[in-house]
């Protein structure tokens, strides 16, 4: 079965076992990567998230959890995928869903997503209902924000100045003014939080 068949068969299996989203989200595919490496990409509202995972692993035999993560896509939310696989038909199938903050949790159908939500919610703050605990993962306990967001203040930035003799840019000609100091985005200007 070719990445298309196979997206095409899921949003149709999909939209069946589902009560097809809210609004204008409807579940949909494409094809991501190319060659031998391209996967069946299917977009699901959020509301039928476990359902979606639920119809590819007892439908179309996807029965490996390979991996889960999130992107931050600013204000349209957080991107949460989850990559499946069928160790028998040899197929994969990225299931992806849009989420102001909240995805139901899949770890009572795939017990290996746990650690990847917690990771995913110590990251992204992003919450998974129905995950038996989601305690700190990798970060310290007074660890404060979720580094993985892009409105995340990049602090060692802003406490360290640049290590070099110059900033990078900047000329070897010591008559030339020394200009203000680059700032990566996201970072504010000293004395809007906590520099000098």
């Amino acid at each position: 079965m070719t990445p298309e068949e196979l997206g095409a068969a899921l949003v149709e299996a999909i939209g069946e076992a589902t009560t097809g989203g809210a609004g204008d989200e409807a579940v949909a595919a494409s094809v991501s990567g190319g060659g031998r490496w391209a996967r069946a990409t299917v977009d699901v509202p959020v509301t039928d998230w476990r359902a979606a995972v639920a119809t590819a692993r007892d439908g179309f035999g996807c029965d490996f959890f390979d991996w889960l993560s999130a992107v931050d896509e600013g204000d349209r939310g957080f991107a949460v995928v989850a990559h499946l696989w069928s160790t028998e038909r040899r197929h994969g199938v990225l299931l992806r869903t849009l989420t102001p903050g909240a995805v139901d949790s899949i770890v009572d159908l795939f017990p290996g997503a746990a650690w990847h939500e917690r990771e995913t919610h110590e990251m992204f703050g992003v919450d998974f209902p129905g995950h038996p605990g989601l305690t700190p993962l990798l970060l310290p306990a007074e660890f404060e924000g979720h580094p993985l967001r892009k409105d995340f203040v990049l602090a060692s930035r802003v406490a360290k100045p640049w290590p070099g003799a110059k900033e990078p840019g900047e000329s070897h000609d010591a008559t030339v003014a020394k200009r203000q100091p680059m700032r990566p985005p996201g970072v504010p200007a000293p004395g809007e939080w906590g520099g000098n």
